[in-house]
């Protein structure tokens, strides 16, 4: 009985085997692999939206939106798409602003591990009758290899944020801007 009980598994383990050996079982767990390895780029340092223009005096009316994104390891277009939300009066949500206030989808380079910053700057009238508009940015991001979208997020405006890079007043970084 014992040695009927060896041969079966004995048989088990080189049945499990075989596949592995011709790469017809190997292919799955690898790529499983290779999947989990992929970088969570939500956790990155290098993803992120600030707000680096805020209504100054060299630039009246305006709001500045920045944004940063890592390399995703593998050569990729990447993409950023600026959009300002308002802060509304009658519910307290923020909304994104309509027409104007969208930069529309802009190449931002190709890379495969480089860290890559740009920004849109936004003008607004301000309040009829006093008061301020109460504004956010949100930053869409986007990776495509080949023609296809690989991996897509969206970030809201924080501050804190070490990129200066045209901001006013320099060294600015903020999660909103009030436009009196």
């Amino acid at each position: 009985m014992r040695i009927a009980l060896v041969l079966v598994v004995l048989a088990a383990l080189a049945a499990a085997l075989v596949p592995i050996a011709s790469g017809g079982a190997a292919s799955a767990p690898q790529r499983a692999g290779t999947a989990a390895k992929r970088v969570d780029l939500r956790k990155s340092p290098d993803l992120w939206a600030t707000i680096n223009v805020c209504d100054t005096e060299t630039h009246p009316n305006v709001i500045g939106i920045r944004g940063s994104m890592p390399g995703i390891g593998r050569r990729a277009r990447m993409w950023m798409r600026f959009q300002v939300q308002f802060r509304s009066h009658a519910d307290g949500k923020w909304h994104n602003l309509p027409g104007s206030a969208d930069s529309g989808w802009k190449k931002v380079g190709v890379t495969r591990n480089r860290v890559i910053e740009s920004g849109h700057n936004f003008t607004f009238l301000p309040p009829e009758g006093g008061g301020v508009h109460t504004l956010r940015g949100a930053v869409t991001f986007k990776w495509v290899r080949r023609g296809r979208i690989v991996r897509k997020l969206r970030e809201i405006t924080e501050g804190g944020h070490r990129s200066t890079a045209g901001a006013d007043p320099a060294g600015f970084s903020a999660a909103i801007c009030q436009i009196s």
